[in-house]
């Protein structure tokens, strides 16, 4: 996946994670076993502190609640240290180069979140820092998300391969990220979806190549739910699509995930949302509260994810 992934050159010196692709089969696993451990140990009150004198630097492009929270109560919690930089707060809003800030952020943390516009800035910074890098959200790609999200229904369902999950909506970087998760980890992936806003056509290419993929783009949400296991959608404008926004609506409307669309799927099916949601629009009240939901939970494991992301970027195992 040349262009979304880690630069191959720094393969042998660190580890980053811009995409799910970053990670074999075996090192997902490796990740959720460590993230459920992280989930006990907190029911328990019995974290260890094992980022203890480590710091991560995030620099956040963009607005962000679950990310930033996130990474920032994760680091608390194992020891560590979060540093928040908007571009107000750093050199790069004043016209920095990446390759500067990747240096000196490397000389004095051990790890860089970044959550940004252009994909290719987060690729770029990996380049550039000897630290491993995150990306916390690109206009492309959102892999902490969705590795939450497969952990999520690994949680509730027992395992992964096989299970179908219905995508509904714009086929925007959750979907992206959604088709190599997929392409991963044995899921079948059925993106529902007007003309004009499928998913981005390289990585839906790479996602079809991926052996015993079963990735779909069709029109018809009502199909795409059929026999699914989980219902996903997401907000239909997202940030720096604001003049968009009356367009985006009219396109998407009949995609909206409400009673009706929940009622052509299996009694049983989860219903999931990365949050904000924006409810309404995407999705009903009904349905975003309703007893097939699991937004929240979801939400929350986040978190236990994120320090097993953590632990395993900073060589803790």
């Amino acid at each position: 996946m040349s262009g979304f992934t880690q630069p191959e050159e720094l393969k042998s010196v660190k580890r980053d994670f811009l995409c799910i692709a970053d990670l074999s089969l075996d090192e997902i696993n490796a990740l959720f076993a460590s993230a459920k451990r992280h989930k006990a140990m907190r029911s328990k009150g019995c974290m260890k502190q094992t980022l203890a004198g480590r710091s991560l630097a995030m620099i956040f492009e963009k607005p962000s609640t679950r990310t930033r929270v996130g990474f920032e109560v994760a680091m608390a919690q194992l020891g560590g240290h979060a540093i928040n930089l908007s571009p107000a707060d750093t050199q790069l809003g004043r016209d920095e180069s990446i390759p500067d800030t990747a240096r000196i952020l490397a000389a004095y943390c051990d790890c860089i979140l970044i959550r940004t516009f252009a994909h290719q800035r987060a690729v770029e910074l990996a380049r550039y820092s000897k630290v491993p890098v995150i990306n916390g959200l690109t206009d492309l790609l959102h892999p902490c998300q969705v590795l939450s999200d497969l952990f999520t229904i690994r949680e509730n369902l027992g395992k992964l391969k096989g299970l179908k999950v219905a995508y509904v909506g714009d086929g925007n970087n959750m979907a992206n990220s959604w088709i190599i998760g997929a392409s991963r980890t044995g899921v079948e992936l059925v993106v529902a979806c007007p003309e004009g806003y499928a998913p981005d056509s390289q990585v839906l290419a790479l996602g079809h190549k991926a052996s015993g993929a079963k990735i779909r783009v069709i029109r018809d949400p009502a199909k795409a739910v059929r026999d699914a296991h989980v219902i996903y959608t997401d907000v239909w404008v997202s940030m720096g699509q604001e003049k968009e926004a009356k367009a985006r609506k009219k396109a998407l409307a009949p995609y909206q995930v409400n009673r009706e669309l929940v009622k052509k799927a299996p009694p049983e099916v989860l219903i999931m949302h990365c949050l904000p949601a924006h409810r309404g629009d995407e999705i009903t009240d009904e349905v975003a509260d309703g007893p097939n939901s699991i937004i929240f939970p979801q939400a929350e494991n986040r978190l236990h994810v994120q320090k097993a992301i953590l632990e395993w970027l900073m060589g803790v195992r």
